[in-house]
């Protein structure tokens, strides 16, 4: 009988996540190139970039739902069959609107990915859950990293055309296609844990939960929506949005790294005050950077947002386990919905700016700078909000926290 092979499940699940995060460092970069090559605003760039962040939310709750039913394995080939046709699609596209639909196919695909990998990573890790996924979600920075220098080469260095992009994304997608199809999966946690179905649908709707599925729009709508954007939000500053992009990553995957001290020292509640902070903090300084100053306000910004996802995460996998795969899907399809919608808002705050600072007669470049300095500033108020919030659930929960604190160190060995 075949065996759960842990170690690799794992790293199929991280190659898979790699696939999802070149597919976004490759659509900031392409913000331009398919402004000018299909003739479009950046307001119907935000919409053609839209259903990657609603179609990765039908996907996530879809497959939450059914993750139990239909087994993990039958979700990830309906995430490589997504992946494989929005790539084809991509390489054969003549208009906005087969850009969009290639776009809604690798979102769903990458919603099927981490409607499977996150209860599959809590599942093989259910006493380290908060870590491992920070570890498993090292690979969306990383993989930006991959790709945004990837697309900083071909499409800046060599002037190649961008379809050239998607080579990386087969290979992506056939490594870890051949990878699960030859290994068995667990069951999820919530299944072998003997919690009922109508036990998780209750929990998802606790005080806890939903207050926790709220602040998901505002964390995801503050990383992803400014990510996405870096590179026309820096167009006027003198510096490539695409490096500080890649800058912005490897920031966040060098601390993904090593978030294990982190949480055990502050606790996930604390580690989102915290971020929240940091990320506003760094938008501030983004709305007045310039230069290579960018790369400093572009560092604070990274802290910020560096452990927001998978914290997020790995607050309602420990503080509301009966979730289960539901309540995983659920946040994470939150946070792409939002994504979805800030997206398009933040092209048309852009486009409004910037006809504005030319209006006052200021140059081209001087109306890049301005708009994405006024998009920063408007952006910087979701974290601001943030810290307020987390920190009134920080003393709402403060008894349970301390009591937690003191279970774990009597689970300490003495010496």
């Amino acid at each position: 009988m075949q065996t759960i092979n842990r170690n690799k499940l794992f790293l199929a699940s991280c190659i898979a996540l790699i696939f999802t995060s070149l597919t976004f460092a490759f659509r900031a970069s392409l913000e331009k190139v398919w402004g000018q090559e299909f003739t479009l605003t950046k307001e119907q760039v935000g919409w053609i970039f839209s259903p990657a962040f609603w179609g990765f939310t039908l996907a996530m709750v879809f497959g939450g739902t059914l993750v139990d039913v239909l087994g993990m394995k039958r979700l990830m080939v309906l995430a490589f069959i997504g992946h494989i046709s929005g790539a084809v699609i991509y390489i054969v596209a003549k208009d906005a609107t087969m850009l969009f639909i290639g776009t809604l196919c690798i979102g769903i695909g990458n919603g099927m990915v981490e409607a499977v990998c996150n209860p599959l990573v809590v599942t093989l890790y259910p006493d380290n859950k908060t870590t491992m996924l920070n570890r498993f979600h090292v690979w969306f920075p990383g993989g930006n990293v991959i790709g945004g220098l990837l697309a900083f080469f071909i499409l800046t260095k060599l002037n190649l055309d961008w379809r050239l992009l998607m080579v990386p994304l087969f290979i992506a997608a056939v490594i870890y296609g051949l990878m699960f199809i030859r290994l068995k999966f667990p069951q999820t946690e919530r299944v072998t844990s003997g919690v009922s179905t109508g036990q998780m649908f209750k929990s998802v709707l606790s005080p806890l939960f939903l207050v926790m599925l709220a602040c998901m729009f505002m964390t995801a709508a503050t990383e992803l929506g400014t990510t996405t954007w870096t590179f026309a939000l820096l167009e006027g500053s003198g510096v490539s949005g695409i490096l500080v992009l890649v800058f912005i990553f490897g920031i966040m995957a060098l601390g993904r790294s090593f978030a294990g001290p982190v949480v055990h020292r502050l606790n996930p509640n604390g580690m989102l005050i915290f971020s929240s902070f940091f990320a506003c903090i760094g938008l501030l300084l983004l709305s007045r950077s310039s230069g290579y100053g960018a790369f400093a306000a572009a560092l604070v910004f990274a802290v910020g947002i560096c452990f927001f996802w998978p914290t997020m995460l790995g607050f309602v996998s420990e503080y509301v386990p009966k979730s289960g795969a539901l309540g995983l899907s659920l946040m994470g399809g939150a946070g792409m919905f939002s994504t979805s919608l800030i997206l398009p808002v933040m092209g048309r705050w852009m486009d409004e700016y910037k006809q504005e600072a030319i209006s006052r007669g200021m140059d081209t470049a001087a109306a890049d700078a301005f708009a994405g300095s006024e998009t920063f500033m408007k952006v910087a108020i979701l974290p601001a909000i943030l810290v307020v919030i987390f920190t009134v659930i920080y003393i709402v929960r403060r008894k349970h926290y301390k009591q937690e604190r003191i279970t774990r160190a009597q689970m300490k060995p003495s010496l």
